[in-house]
């Protein structure tokens, strides 16, 4: 006789994989899971609003344990609700298992009601696109959470074909899964890099996402003081060098981006280190000409045409810097007291002011308010490209964003999945008014898990990013206003009680409030969406 069914496999082999958590919308092929789920010590069932929220929230799971996130939608609009949420894994580099009902086998040629084809639905979206089969269930996911883990994380798509769940199976145990190894780079092309490094005078480190998952902040840090070197961050490489470093040399593609341009216009030779092209092309910012000698675990991605590839070390991050850190020292010929100067008039531009209360003065107070331990997470808009250049991140993981995908509604789902993640942990996140109103049914989903979160709502009533655009165009405004005017409506929205905050000083009232409560709460900051139009959308390229 046979010992358990494919659900109850499949569930235990999720929570003896680390899964603590699967988020979705539940369908009625998925009542034997949830049995499964209600049954097995260690793994929950978030039900969120809508699928693409349930997605947003696994990215970040993956992101915050390691563990691939899980979530589930059903056929047809479930399924591609959810697609929004994991594509966000795979250009955000996120491991996910995304789970979805599949048509079973006779019906997946037929006409039929929510019928479409999830594995190419899913192709483009994901690292790979599999379904179960009763006996191999188990096997399926060990694959599906490997190819996550590997390479550049991101989502697998994993099509459970109706009808199966309670097909009658021997018990099968979660194989221990790790990801593929990543072999050493060719002793050749470190020789090349390092014969490029010697010979540049002015290089410049430009550090991305893959520095962070190969864990070489403490190697990227001596590299630049062994040699002088200025240090670059894409948007999600933030906390891997403190802002108050004297190599610190700013972010690249947010606000006052023609700043930071100022110092890699000098250079001449860029070392890109775990640099992902998947937040900021190089060719967009790196004037032309300029060689790149680039050290990761995936070829360099550039038109050669334009820029000379003087090195293309692909392996293992640390021990290639290793063989630059066994360099003599000996300082380059960067002006670091220049770089300094530039990074304080940066700085300077981005502190919030007297007047209006406006989106930079929002943000000191905020960053006063979370301590440094605190995860903050935030929405896409011209708040990000703020928070990109101005927010003080202590160390990776504590600013929380989407750049790869960049996809409006992200910053409140993966707040709560933070919060669940780092139950211990202050949160917060920092949305638009625009972007709030794409997840605002997640609300319901804070309130019902009972997570004290504290979200902050920028109100301007404008896309800003896409109206400065418009004028930049001498275009009329248009269809870039939220409302007319007034706040986003109401003492309290799903339950959450709002608090709007018309200055600095009522801000950091509600914030320190919404802190100290038991539950969610929402504090509106009524902003002048202006201060933006002279920060943000600055020219990258010198």
């Amino acid at each position: 006789m046979k010992s358990t069914n494919v659900a109850r496999n499949v569930v235990v082999a999720l929570r003896d994989l680390g899964v603590r958590h699967i988020f979705g919308v539940p369908s009625g092929g998925w009542v034997d899971y949830m049995e499964a789920i209600r049954t097995t010590d260690g793994i929950d069932f978030v039900l969120a609003s809508h699928e693409g929220g349930a997605g947003f929230m696994a990215d970040i799971c993956g992101r915050l344990t390691g563990v691939p996130g899980v979530c589930f939608g059903t056929f047809g609009p479930g399924a591609t609700n959810l697609a929004t949420g994991v594509g966000g894994a795979t250009l955000d580099r996120s491991p996910m298992i995304a789970l979805t009902d599949e048509m079973p086998a006779p019906w997946r040629n037929r006409t039929i009601q929510m019928g479409i084809d999830h594995q190419a639905l899913f192709a483009p979206l994901t690292k790979a696109t599999m379904r179960i089969e009763p006996d191999t269930a188990v096997e399926t996911l060990a694959e599906a959470a490997r190819i996550a883990l590997s390479g550049r994380p991101g989502a697998v798509h994993v099509g459970l074909p109706q009808g199966m769940s309670a097909v009658a199976v021997d018990e099968a145990q979660m194989p221990p899964v790790a990801a593929d190894p990543v072999p050493a780079a060719a002793a050749d092309d470190v020789a090349a890099l390092v014969a490029a490094f010697t010979a540049a005078r002015k290089p410049v480190l430009a550090i991305g996402l893959g520095a962070v998952h190969a864990g070489v902040q403490d190697r990227i840090v001596a590299l630049a003081e062994r040699f002088g070197l200025p240090i670059l961050l894409t948007p999600m490489a933030k906390g891997m060098v403190a802002e108050t470093h004297p190599n610190y040399a700013g972010v690249l593609f947010h606000a006052l981006s023609d700043m930071v341009g100022v110092t890699h216009a000098e250079a001449d030779l860029v070392v890109a280190v775990g640099y992902d092209p998947i937040e900021f092309n190089y060719e967009n910012w790196m004037r032309d000409g300029l060689a790149l000698a680039s050290i990761d675990i995936a070829p360099a991605d550039i038109d050669t045409a334009v820029h000379p590839l003087a090195a293309d070390a692909v392996g293992t991050i640390a021990p290639t810097l290793d063989a630059l850190l066994a360099l003599p020292a000996a300082a380059k010929d960067w002006d670091l007291a220049a770089l300094g100067a530039r990074k304080d008039a940066m700085f300077a531009r981005l502190v919030g002011r007297e007047g209006a209360f406006s989106p930079c003065a929002a943000l000191d107070v905020l960053r006063d308010v979370l301590p440094d331990d605190g995860i903050m997470t935030c929405d896409v808009g011209a708040h990000t490209h703020l928070i990109g250049q101005h927010w003080r991140t202590p160390a990776p993981g504590t600013q929380i964003m989407s750049n790869g995908w960049s996809a409006m509604g992200f910053g409140l789902p993966s707040a709560i999945a933070a919060k669940l993640c780092r139950p211990d942990t202050p949160v917060c996140c920092v949305l638009g008014d625009g972007g709030f109103l794409m997840t605002a049914g997640e609300l319901a989903t804070a309130v019902r898990e009972k997570l004290p979160l504290v979200i902050v709502i920028f109100t301007d009533n404008d896309l800003a990013l896409i109206r400065i655009k418009q004028e930049k165009k001498q275009n009329p405004i248009y269809g870039t206003p939220v409302r007319a005017e007034g706040t986003i409506g109401g003492p309290s929205l799903f339950g959450v009680p709002v608090t709007v905050a018309r200055d600095p000083a009522e801000f950091r009232a509600a914030l320190e409030a919404g802190f100290a409560a038991n539950g969610p709460v929402i504090v509106e900051a009524l902003l002048d969406s202006r201060e933006y139009d002279g920060l943000v959308l600055r020219k990258d390229k010198p």
